[in-house]
């Protein structure tokens, strides 16, 4: 990073008069997020980790990257195109940016090739085998021939260049073998293109011939050792596997279309055309081959990435199924609340304000139930809810169509323009309003991010009463058990009677202004933020204490930025969770010397959000806010997102506990330095935030004589 830091100083252009804000106040959000994915990458190298979620962290520190290059590579790549050259926070165009972009990407690829072989090297130790073709017996050899007759020979299609087939479409993260193939009897040469198909791309168990040795190998390595069935009567000359990336930065102005869902239809085919901007393949190419591939679509040598053995990393996630549970960590199977046991759950949540925390709290036996139950109870008049990222054969889209079926009144928000997901999103609304869900797509120019639920029940005493929930997470059951998310159901009505207006403003024609209880972006989530953190300020002046927490995904927003250096400046001690990327400089003399900024990264993903602003009395006393927002400008502006505040003095409690674990946290925590970079903490792993989140859990839930579900 040292060297990319220099760089950036040398390469800054003189901005200041041009700029709002001050470059130097800020860090780049590109470059942080890369510090991000070289945090994910670490668990990988740690030896620590278990070897199978080693693995795992291989796999996700690819599939980041893909993510990464596709929409923000690809954005700066669209704005060198375009006639309009802008520059980021810190002052760089975009074209610095993609240099120093490049630089760091090849670092870490560097780093992720040499954890590849180390952890290959170990798994050795462990009788487990990740091979290469020529590492195989002749015996092996044939069970992969005869595997890739069964399995993959069907499925794959050669496609040649020629005066008659023109240069083959190459689809977005496909892995693809180019061949040069010759003609023995005329001797012409053509090139030809064979992709692995998504679905068979793995690596796969060979009968081994001890009883305690386990052997893989990849798919790719029979295909391609297998090509010469596809070209019968052909010379094969070369054969190079290869990956295309294609720019997935596909904006629209849906300002003045009527027909939303044919938009993202037709959005999703578009990203499957964008140009190309990345090609990987293996340092021992040829030369001739990748030339000829990069002039057909466009490439240049700036966007080409070579690795030294291994091209695929995302099929390392294949091993990651294995059962092999003493190279994995230990299970944990996430408790069911008490409360939420055996009682009627409706009854539960209108007795006092209820938290669960995920994956350590059943998300299934929670936030599942509510609405499955809701779908079923005869006194349940109507749902409402927002749904923006959810899982393939989801329980909800299911229980939402069943209580149509059972007369219930049904509201889905639908949010058709989440990221890579529109295609599944699509298939959910069709199906959604063909068993008469009203499906609503959301507010023109707005993406609906909030994770809210309503219930509208009659009670016994005949009173109709609004049962809530608002999460920090989607609902989504499987990532439910991987990120940790909140989520409040309560029957509060001064909650209750706000979301109900926040529906109002979703479906409806609602120009609510303000809210007095609830955050809501884009109409007051901000300003009451900014104003938070200036009441901390103004304590702060008047000799009093002032303090803030706040744990998100991201922080970007430069007014928010700005307001936390002029509270720190005046003696506010601000604490950071800051998962991913932060272009807020911490620790720097005069500007931010009392902020302090954390991420930590471990076998769960912290993914909930958290803000606290000191009441300057007893110690966690003040106001506590969860809910879907990050301090980014997008989330402030250009998102419809609901952060709830906490009255419950017992959640505020529990909320605390967990704040003080995450601080106390010096294994799975890293600390910002103020040149961007992190410095790992070294401390006992006793001290690791979800170890000891698993444990707490357990005791508190152990007091009611709670078993493990």
């Amino acid at each position: 990073m040292t060297i990319i830091k220099r760089k950036i100083k040398k390469k800054k252009r003189k901005l200041k008069a041009l700029k709002k804000y001050i470059p130097e106040h800020f860090l780049n959000r590109e470059l942080s997020w890369l510090e991000f994915n070289s945090r994910v990458l670490n668990e990988a190298k740690t030896v620590s980790t278990p070897f199978l979620e080693r693995v795992r962290f291989l796999s996700i520190y690819t599939s980041n990257l893909d993510e990464f290059v596709m929409k923000r590579v690809g954005g700066l790549k669209a704005h060198l195109d375009s006639s309009y050259k802008s520059y980021s926070l810190d002052g760089l165009f975009p074209d610095q940016q993609l240099e120093l972009i490049r630089e760091k990407i090849l670092i870490d690829n560097e780093q992720l090739e040499k954890t590849f072989k180390e952890i290959k090297s170990e798994l050795k130790k462990h009788e487990i085998f990740l091979s290469h073709w020529s590492d195989l017996t002749t015996k092996e050899k044939e069970y992969c021939h005869q595997y890739f007759e069964k399995e993959l020979y069907p499925i794959l299609t050669p496609l040649s260049v020629d005066s008659g087939r023109p240069f083959p479409f190459i689809s977005n993260l496909s892995y693809s073998f180019g061949l040069i193939i010759q003609n023995p009897m005329s001797k012409e040469k053509k090139f030809s293109r064979v992709k692995v198909p998504e679905g068979s791309h793995e690596w796969i168990e060979i009968p081994a011939s001890s009883k305690n040795k386990r052997k893989f190998i990849n798919t790719s390595e029979i295909i391609e050792n297998n090509l010469s069935k596809l070209y019968h009567g052909m010379s094969i000359i070369n054969v190079m596997p290869f990956r295309i990336t294609r720019n997935a930065d596909w904006e629209h102005d849906d300002e003045d279309t009527e027909d939303l869902l044919g938009l993202i239809e037709e959005s999703v085919n578009i990203r499957r055309l964008q140009e190309p901007i990345r090609i990987e393949c293996l340092k021992n190419h040829d030369k001739g081959m990748i030339e000829y591939l990069m002039k057909e679509m466009g490439l240049t040598e700036s966007e080409l990435y070579m690795y030294s053995e291994n091209l695929d990393y995302l099929s390392l996630a294949s091993l990651c199924n294995l059962k092999l549970p003493e190279l994995k960590h230990k299970e944990w199977r996430p408790l069911t609340p008490p409360y939420f046991s055996d009682l009627d759950m409706f009854e539960v949540i209108d007795k006092e304000d209820r938290l669960v925390h995920h994956p350590y709290e059943n998300f299934k036996t929670s936030v599942e139930r509510f609405i499955i139950d809701a779908s079923r109870d005869s006194d349940v008049l109507s749902i409402k809810m927002t749904l923006y990222r959810t899982e393939d054969n989801s329980p909800f889209i299911q229980a939402l169509i069943n209580a149509a079926e059972n007369g219930i009144q049904v509201v889905c928000l639908i949010e058709l323009k989440a990221r890579f997901d529109e295609k599944r999103n699509i298939q959910w609304a069709r199906k959604m309003e063909q068993a008469g869900v009203h499906v609503v797509y959301g507010i023109v120019g707005l993406k609906t991010h909030s994770k809210i639920a309503m219930v509208v029940r009659r009670d016994k005493s005949g009173e109709l009463l609004r049962y809530v929930h608002i999460g920090t997470g989607n609902y989504n059951s499987k990532t439910a058990r991987l990120y940790t998310d909140l989520g409040l159901f309560t029957t509060d009505q001064k909650i209750t009677s706000e979301i109900n207006e926040v529906f109002n403003y979703l479906t409806g024609t609602s120009l609510m202004l303000d809210y007095e209880h609830l955050l809501v972006s884009p109409v007051n989530a901000k300003s009451k933020f900014l104003k938070k953190i200036q009441q901390q300020e103004q304590r702060a002046k008047n000799g009093k204490k002032g303090y803030i927490f706040a744990k998100m995904n991201s922080l970007e927003d430069p007014v928010i930025i700005e307001a936390l250096y002029k509270a720190s400046k005046e003696g506010v001690k601000v604490d950071l969770i800051v998962r991913g990327f932060c272009c807020l400089k911490p620790a720097v003399k005069g500007l931010s010397e009392n902020i302090s900024v954390y991420s930590v990264v471990g076998r769960f993903l912290e993914h909930s959000r958290i803000y606290y602003f000191s009441d300057g009395n007893e110690e966690w006393s003040g106001e506590f806010f969860i809910g879907s927002a990050d301090w980014m400008h997008r989330n402030l502006h250009a998102r419809v997102e609901v952060m709830v505040p906490i009255y419950s003095r017992k959640i505020k409690k529990d909320l605390s506990k967990f704040i003080e674990i995450l601080l106390s946290d010096k294994y799975k925590s890293w600390k910002m330095k103020s040149d961007g970079t992190y410095e790992q903490l070294k401390g006992d792993v006793t001290t690791c935030t979800h170890d000891k989140m698993m444990q707490l859990i357990l005791r508190e839930h152990q007091k009611f004589g709670h078993q493990k579900l």
